[in-house]
């Protein structure tokens, strides 16, 4: 009776207090990374810096690189200056440090949920508020993705704040200094995710059309002025030209658009109507599309946002991510507003209420599965399990796919050379000759054996050119690692084998 009445008459507290709870409970025990970009990317780089390495070669004057790599540096920026914060109260172990990254994460997503809410309730009231708020903090993906380091999620808070501003009923005393709040959060949002820049875009073309010039030129100061200190700046101080990492990406994305994952233009229709679960979906896109005239200018940038990553033919599913939230919103507004009016759901109640018992259902499996999830397990487990032997300067890879693994090194603590990054030619022979080609010195201490097939043969073979070679230990993936592998073989997930090069450490460290 007491959460019924707090769902009734304070539902904003129930909402937050679950979305707290699950957030904490992903910062604890969902480490790992989901996806490339949320690890190599963001913290490879930032704790490379701190340790007086720069671990992909994006900084001017590191060995290997030849200019901007078309990066953006701000989140990896923010991350380094976490990591030098760690250093300086004393806080080195890896995963100590990603727990406080994680706790950070999830206080920053809370954002989404307090103002998705709200905005949902100035617009239309509370029980769409109701609905938008709790799918917000309980989503099966949201706690999950609360807590990873992708830039697609990090930026969505900036998008939700700039959207509040213009629409919080304060907003309508002075609307010109809230346009340009707006704007100031709009660009930040870009400064970490660049394709952002569809809603500020989205609005003040809609700012334009409807003649709100005023509001227009507000709008847009504030976007650029964010925009322009934090990306020109931060690109002005490093390599004394503003904008070349972004003029970099552009000429990259131009001339490698067909290097990727190409897939149909209707991808992310599947994608977003799976991740929402239908019919649970179903009624969001019903309700998303109601309200296009109504809510128009945040419909727009929504939609020009989808149209171009659904034109673009690199897909992951990633990239949809800062739609995700405001689709909730619009499309809980749409549904509620339909459902109330609705004379066939009126006379279907029964079923209506069994669609949502079977969406709560699956989502809260989906939900306590993915929050408990420890993923990339293995190779992160590996490098922690290495860290407790000193000065390795060499490893080595080796996969029973010929498509060696990049380990993450942030959890080894140390940045040693893998004859995998710099040999082109991948194949076992060539991994191990290029590994021992300048003497025995370089030899690597580690071999790092990663397949689900027997890998007996592998072993033979690099014995032949590393004789010494014990085994050390396994570690195995944890299980949403390898079901998602089981689902599709490209999520490389495998076991790892390490064996130990005896001529280096002879003893086995406890």
């Amino acid at each position: 009776m007491r959460i019924r009445k707090y769902w009734d008459d304070q539902p904003l507290i129930l909402i937050m207090a679950l979305a707290i709870l699950f957030r904490l409970l992903a910062a604890i025990f969902a480490k790992g990374w989901g996806m490339f970009d949320d690890h190599y990317i963001v913290i490879e780089s930032a704790q490379s810096w701190v340790d007086g390495h720069d671990y992909n070669n994006w900084l001017p004057g590191s060995q290997g690189n030849t200019g901007p790599t078309g990066h953006n540096l701000f989140y990896p920026g923010f991350n380094f200056l976490f990591f030098s914060l760690m250093k300086l109260i004393h806080i080195h172990d890896p995963q100590v440090k990603m727990l406080f990254m994680r706790l950070l994460l999830a206080a920053w997503s809370l954002v989404i949920v307090f103002y998705g809410y709200k905005i949902t309730e100035t617009l239309d009231g509370k029980k769409s508020a109701r609905l938008a708020g709790i799918l917000l903090a309980l989503f099966w993906f949201m706690p999950w993705l609360s807590v990873r380091n992708l830039v697609e999620m990090v930026c969505v808070p900036f998008i939700i704040l700039g959207f509040w501003f213009i629409i919080k009923p304060e907003s309508k005393k002075k609307p010109v200094l809230s346009w340009f709040i707006s704007g100031l959060f709009l660009g930040l949002a870009t400064d970490i995710r660049l394709q952002a820049v569809f809603f500020p875009l989205g609005l003040g073309i809609w700012l334009l059309f409807t003649g709100k010039f005023k509001y227009l030129l507000s709008f847009t100061a504030g976007s650029i002025l964010t925009f322009s200190l934090v990306q020109g700046g931060i690109d002005l101080v490093i390599w004394g030209k503003p904008f070349i990492e972004i003029y970099s990406y552009t000429a990259l994305c131009f001339n490698e658009r067909n290097d990727y994952i190409s897939l149909p233009w209707y991808d992310f229709f599947l994608v977003i109507g799976g991740m929402l679960i239908p019919p649970v979906s179903i009624f969001l896109f019903w309700g998303f599309i109601r309200k296009w005239e109504k809510l128009f200018f945040i419909i727009f940038p929504i939609l020009l946002f989808f149209v171009f990553h659904s034109w673009v033919p690199n897909k992951q599913e990633r990239f949809i991510i800062p739609m995700i939230p405001l689709l909730i919103m619009i499309g809980s507004i749409g549904w509620m507003e339909f459902r109330e009016r609705s004379v066939y759901w009126s006379r279907h109640k029964t079923f209506l209420r069994s669609c949502w018992i079977t969406f709560w259902v699956l989502n809260s499996i989906m939900l306590l599965v993915f929050t408990f999830t420890y993923s990339k397990k293995s190779m992160a487990e590996s490098m922690g399990y290495l860290s407790k032997y000193p000065d390795i300067q060499y490893m080595t890879s080796i996969d029973d796919g010929n498509n060696p693994e990049m380990f993450p090194k942030y959890y080894l603590g140390q940045w040693p050379v893998m004859s995998n990054e710099k040999n082109g030619d991948r194949s076992l022979d060539s991994i191990l000759v290029y590994s021992l080609k300048r003497g025995n010195a370089d030899a690597p201490r580690f071999v790092l054996f990663t397949g689900d097939r027997d890998i007996a043969p592998m072993v033979v073979k690099a014995r032949q050119y590393l004789p010494l070679l014990v085994y050390e230990t396994t570690i195995k993936p944890g299980f949403i690692d390898r079901l998602v592998h089981w689902l599709n073989p490209i999520n490389r997930n495998k076991t790892v084998y390490i064996y130990r090069n005896a001529g280096f450490f002879p003893e086995k460290k406890q």
